[in-house]
């Protein structure tokens, strides 16, 4: 049995837990604790050092995948959404070894989602483009094309017409604060998936996050030429993905899918004529 440990770090919670890679079973339960207030570095360390010693013995050599809401370039964290801004440009990798004193396979959450949807989930075996986005505190994204994840994707910070950062407009935290109906939160989403759809002409959209497990009541709102489903694996993917990621190894995983992109391209193209 291959075994990982995924945390995944939000805007307003931390969670962990023990995932068998082969299947995306989660095999402990999922343990969360709000993140601190502020979300400065060492105070999340600290709460991801207390959900890793309430792990049981299992877990003592599995390895570790932590995903993280910002762009991560290797091992640093160059965005903080929903976090502290002292998270921009740290060695964040590096911070949580030293801390946890155990390696640590580091990546973008939404990348974690997309990359256990398309192991385990609703984008397994698609033969095509998937876009996945994360509605939570803000509104996360994932590439994914022909199982291959392409990483740091930041579609929840387009310009759409005249409204800035768009995930300051739409995400499952603003419907909640202004206390948006279903009708008036899915008009928001209307205006964001048409411009991915134009942007992308993609064959899949995933949604997820916690909201997903209400897809009912606002995905069939949604008027779109491209098919929209909740993720399979619910607010799970984060955790799964992270660990499968920590598993599979993410570096091998990225360059292996380029090679193989390159390699296919190249044998569909048609041959020089002379």
């Amino acid at each position: 049995m291959a075994q990982a440990i995924g945390i995944d770090i939000g805007g307003t919670g931390i969670k962990g837990g023990l995932v068998e890679v082969t299947t995306g079973e989660l095999l402990s339960d999922r343990i969360k604790r709000p993140t601190p207030e502020g979300g400065e570095p060492d105070d999340i360390v600290k709460v991801v050092h207390t959900i890793l010693a309430e792990l049981d013995d299992r877990s003592a050599d599995a390895p570790i995948g932590v995903c993280f809401p910002a762009i991560v370039r290797n091992g640093r964290t160059m965005s903080a959404a929903n976090v502290s801004k002292k998270w921009v440009g740290l060695a964040a990798e590096q911070l949580f070894e030293r801390a946890l004193a155990r390696d640590i396979t580091f990546v973008n959450d939404a990348d974690a989602a997309g990359y256990a949807e398309s192991e385990f989930g609703a984008a397994k075996d698609v033969d095509g483009l998937v876009l996945m986005t994360t509605l939570g505190t803000g509104i996360g994204s994932a590439i994914i094309y022909r199982n291959l994840l392409v990483p740091n994707a930041e579609l929840g910070h387009l310009d759409i017409g005249d409204r800035h950062d768009y995930e300051t407009h739409a995400s499952n935290a603003v419907r909640e604060r202004k206390e948006l109906s279903w009708k008036r939160w899915a008009a928001l989403l209307q205006t964001y998936y048409e411009k991915l759809e134009f942007l992308f002409s993609p064959d899949l959209f995933i949604v997820g996050g916690g909201v997903s497990k209400h897809a009912d009541e606002f995905l069939p709102l949604l008027q779109l030429d491209t098919p929209i489903v909740p993720a399979a694996l619910r607010n799970n993917a984060g955790i799964l993905g992270a660990a499968a990621l920590a598993a599979h190894g993410s570096g091998d995983r990225y360059t292996q899918g380029a090679e193989h992109l390159i390699r296919s391209t190249n044998e569909s193209a048609p041959s020089p004529t002379a």
